[in-house]
């Protein structure tokens, strides 16, 4: 082999060894299987949908941002657990099917756990109590839950508020007046369009004192049961169940839950 021949294979030799070099380095240095961890600082994301018109829990505050107890909840979660969480507005409706087809890796959205629920999705361990609430007008007869048997009534579509209404006066009563949200179910029996409105105790008494001079009254009835709030998880998705778990208990113990939401939680 001549000088010249030689001189031009090793030429090619270095280039082959540089590109080579470089199209490893390209490789480790992209973000394909790492995502939403490189993003977070190297801690795994997860996409948190929620329906942020139920104040306290969930709304929208003066700045566009998500706040509300149940926002402090999962945020405190999260630290416990050493995830980062990313919030999504959708809606209350759309929430469900957000979970179902994975666009988000739960749902916090003051979302009781109940049997029908359980038998679609997953849920964390309970992190928050309440019950049931009637709200009406501070002349009105009603005095229980009973009351309403006749009476027209407003809820959010789809509540635990929907579902025991539905339990009284029938699956396809006429006087029950669905709404999308909470504060627009209030608005129409304020307008005169139902005599009451029944929802989380939380929400309702939240409202009566953000409104002060609507006149209104709450009607408590012991036949409404306690209702325990859970995280909604995709089924079968125990990766993120046990995560959120793991916060759930953390925060229990070392008395974050209680410093939130003010009350000790079973």
């Amino acid at each position: 082999m001549n000088r010249g021949k030689w001189l031009v294979r090793f030429a090619f030799l270095v280039m082959a060894i540089f590109l080579v070099g470089c199209g490893t380095g390209s490789k480790n240095g992209s973000t394909g299987d790492t995502g939403d961890a490189a993003e977070a600082g190297g801690k795994k994301k997860l996409i948190v949908g929620t329906d942020a018109t139920y104040a306290p829990m969930e709304y929208m505050d003066e700045k566009g941002n998500i706040v509300g107890i149940d926002i402090d909840i999962v945020k405190a979660v999260a630290e416990a657990a050493g995830v980062e969480v990313e919030f999504r507005n959708y809606g209350w409706d759309p929430l469900f099917p957000a979970v179902n087809n994975g666009e988000v890796d739960f749902a916090v959205s003051s979302i009781t756990i109940n049997e029908e629920r359980k038998e679609s999705f997953d849920f964390s361990d309970p992190y928050y109590i309440a019950s049931q609430l009637i709200l009406v007008p501070e002349d009105s007869d009603v005095e229980s839950f009973q009351d309403l048997k006749d009476k027209r009534v407003t809820v959010q579509n789809g509540t635990t508020g929907h579902i025991v209404v539905q339990g009284l006066q029938g699956d396809t009563s006429s006087k029950i007046l669905a709404a999308e949200t909470m504060p627009l179910a209030i608005g129409e029996m304020i307008n005169g369009n139902a005599d009451a409105s029944v929802g989380d105790n939380v929400v309702m008494i939240d409202y009566q004192k953000s409104n002060p001079k609507v006149k209104l009254k709450a009607v408590e009835d012991d036949s409404f049961e306690k209702e325990y709030y859970g995280l909604m998880v995709k089924k079968g998705n125990q990766e993120v169940l046990d995560i959120l778990n793991e916060g759930i208990k953390k925060i229990k113990e070392n008395g974050k839950l209680k410093e939130i939401t003010g009350f000790d939680v079973e």
